[in-house]
């Protein structure tokens, strides 16, 4: 397969819900078109973009929603079940223990880690808190294919090289820390920074018609 940009996986994901809700409502085909229309793109867009993935629907007929639904969770890997850990039990880390989608598409939080002592062994979301310096020990125990870094900026980088090494086995980071963190090769990494999100909404106050 030809190297996917990241653009065109996001849309996928998009496409998915798009799908997910015509179902819901009991829609069994949907057009080209009104997946563009639901996501704000083009029907050429949403074309080309599961072009990359094979050939979906007949022309002049569209989509069949519960098969191109379970063609793109194929796809992104949605049929699968993920073991997660998510690093650091603040505000963040608990929020995303408590978000029930995370589960409902196969990521299963399986560990929550922390080094504070006042935590560690405290129950949150019926898992319990383990310590932070027992990190490669749990992530390998638990079969952790992803860890969710949630940790002030300075210790990132630290925790990401724990996370990472051959001792811990992680092969998958999500960064929610305020800052740009590396991974060696081979390593899958996103990095979601809301400060930099809320500054693109204050860009686009400042300065209508630009986003």
């Amino acid at each position: 397969m030809a190297r996917i940009s990241f653009a065109t996986i996001r849309r996928l994901s998009r496409y998915y819900r798009s799908l997910e809700q015509a179902e819901s409502r009991e829609i069994s085909t949907i057009s080209s078109d009104e997946l563009a229309r639901l996501n704000g793109l083009t029907a050429a867009q949403v074309r080309k973009d599961l072009s990359f993935f094979g050939a979906f629907g007949r022309r002049g007929l569209g989509y069949n929603v519960p098969d191109l639904k379970r063609n793109i969770a194929k796809i992104l890997g949605l049929d699968k079940s993920w073991n997660v850990a998510v690093v650091g039990a603040g505000n963040v880390g608990r929020a995303l223990l408590n978000f029930d989608q995370f589960k409902k598409q196969g990521f299963i939080i399986k560990l929550i880690l922390d080094n504070d002592q006042n935590k560690i062994g405290t129950q949150i979301a019926g898992l319990q808190v383990k310590d932070m310096q027992h990190l490669a020990q749990e992530m390998r125990a638990n079969s952790i294919e992803i860890a969710v870094i949630c940790v002030p900026g300075h210790a990132a980088q630290k925790i990401v090289d724990m996370c990472v090494s051959e001792e811990a086995g992680v092969k998958a980071i999500l960064n929610f820390a305020p800052v740009p963190i590396f991974v060696p090769k081979g390593i899958a990494l996103r990095n979601i920074n809301m400060a930099v999100e809320i500054e693109a909404l204050s860009f686009a106050l400042t300065n209508p018609g630009q986003l």
